[in-house]
């Protein structure tokens, strides 16, 4: 296989993992456009409305919580098989319920799958990658992401007309791409990185043989033996110093992702612009723009992060999304909602997130945990980040009934602010890295 060909084919298994994403982002925004038929369904108080929308994320904790050891024993390509049957599974359960607490179960369901996708995607597109491409690949599930995101804004916006039952119909679109997911990962291979934990070398070197020269292919299967041949593999390895510090930037950065408030715009988005004064048809049109934004900066992203590093693109991300939330504060607090100020603050919150904090997390978390550990490892940094897209989801319309939309922007503003000066104390750079040298770095500072 020429190198033309090995490119197509890692962009291939690439696109396959992130059909997960896509799963992901529709499953997790479709609530955005269905919450206000599914609030007059079931006659939801602000915390019934809270909890719908959140249920899911309780299970996102669990999924993410027990993916790391599954995927470990079970295999990367198995466990996105999973994943994907419980994607179908909720899409089916939740366009169904008689009552609340059905609904409310189903969507648990989906929270297991997206926990679980949450985690086994990007890891497994950081594990067949090549080094100098890296970046952008893991960014790519994103980009899956931010597309599963727009995909439900649109949805939901054409069955606005549907019917008292539209709400039933935006859930069950999301089993057609699950079937999809479920065909597609039955055709990929293993992670040579997992394969050669388990020893089954001859099948690695395949697998990796198919994604890099030949020559390549060597050099990573040796680090790769190398690195495994210092790790225990034992979870406590992961409180050891040096390893201790990668683990405690890994959660403090997903937790970070989270409570920048993103989850608050797109979940929340149709309800404060109807706050602005729009229709819900318009409002729901809207949140279908925040969609596209994301998809179009994630693009940018996938350019640069590669070229300009992650840092520098993770401090420039903070910086705008704080001002963003400053200055939607202030609109929200001074009802300046007569023109387009409020869409356009929340689109350029939404183009820093998209360029920045969204997909580069991601990488980072994928990348820098060392290899025997690396599932476990993620498993608890994105658990970590379900518990806090949990608490965003759960705390902000009960925080923007009583304390006002202002004071939850800039809450999430501060918590920018606290987020730029970590990353620029605490973050190294991984950019062009092979996994193994990442890895190294880490043993390096538990030696001392």
């Amino acid at each position: 296989m020429n190198n033309a060909g090995k490119l197509r084919y890692v962009v291939f298994l690439t696109a396959v993992a992130a059909l997960g994403g896509l799963l992901f982002g529709y499953d997790t925004a479709i609530i955005a456009g269905a919450i206000a038929y599914l609030k007059e369904t079931f006659g939801l108080s602000a915390f019934g409305e809270g909890l719908a929308v959140s249920i899911v994320l309780v299970g996102c904790m669990i999924g993410a919580a027990v993916a790391g050891t599954l995927c470990d024993r079970m295999g990367r390509r198995r466990f996105m098989l999973l994943s994907a049957v419980f994607f179908f599974i909720s899409a089916v359960g939740c366009a169904l319920p008689q009552n609340l607490v059905q609904f409310l179960a189903f969507r648990w369901i989906g929270g297991l799958a997206i926990g679980a996708a949450s985690i086994v995607c990007p890891l497994y597109i950081s594990e067949i990658a090549p080094p100098k491409i890296r970046g952008a690949l893991v960014s790519v599930n994103q980009l899956a992401i931010v597309t599963g995101i727009l995909v439900s804004y649109f949805v939901s916006w054409t069955l606005v007309g549907a019917g008292p039952a539209n709400w039933r119909w935006m859930f069950a679109t999301g089993a057609v791409p699950a079937v999809v997911f479920i065909l597609f990962v039955l055709r990929i291979p293993e992670s040579p990185r997992w394969l050669l934990k388990q020893g089954r070398d001859k099948e690695a070197q395949d697998v990796l043989g198919r994604v890099n020269e030949a020559a390549v292919a060597e050099v990573e299967m040796r680090a790769i033996r190398d690195a495994l041949s210092q790790e225990s593999g034992s979870i406590r390895e992961l409180f050891r110093p040096g390893l201790r510090k990668v683990l405690f930037i890994g959660v403090f950065l997903a937790v970070f992702q989270q409570i920048t408030g993103i989850n608050a715009v797109i979940y929340y988005a149709p309800r404060f612009f109807e706050t602005a004064g729009l229709g819900r048809s318009s409002a729901i049109f809207q949140s279908a723009l925040i969609g596209l934004v994301n998809l179009v900066f994630t693009l940018v992203a996938i350019a640069l992060v590669d070229k300009w590093g992650r840092k520098p693109m993770l401090l420039t991300g903070c910086a705008g999304m704080g001002l963003s939330f400053v200055l939607l504060g202030a609109a929200f607090k001074f009802q300046l909602f007569s023109g387009p100020l409020v869409l356009v603050l929340t689109l350029l919150y939404i183009a820093f997130f998209a360029m920045t904090q969204g997909p580069i997390i991601w990488v980072v978390i994928s990348e820098i945990f060392p290899n025997r550990l690396r599932g476990r490892a993620m498993a608890i940094a994105t658990a970590a980040l379900w518990v806090a897209d949990f608490a965003v989801s759960l705390s902000f319309p009960v925080i923007a009934d009583k304390l006002h939309e202002s004071f939850a922007f800039w809450l999430y503003a501060a918590m920018c602010a606290i987020d730029f000066v970590f990353i620029a104390a605490m973050l190294p750079e991984t950019k062009g890295k092979s996994l193994e040298e990442i890895e190294k770095r880490w043993m390096k500072l538990r030696s001392i």
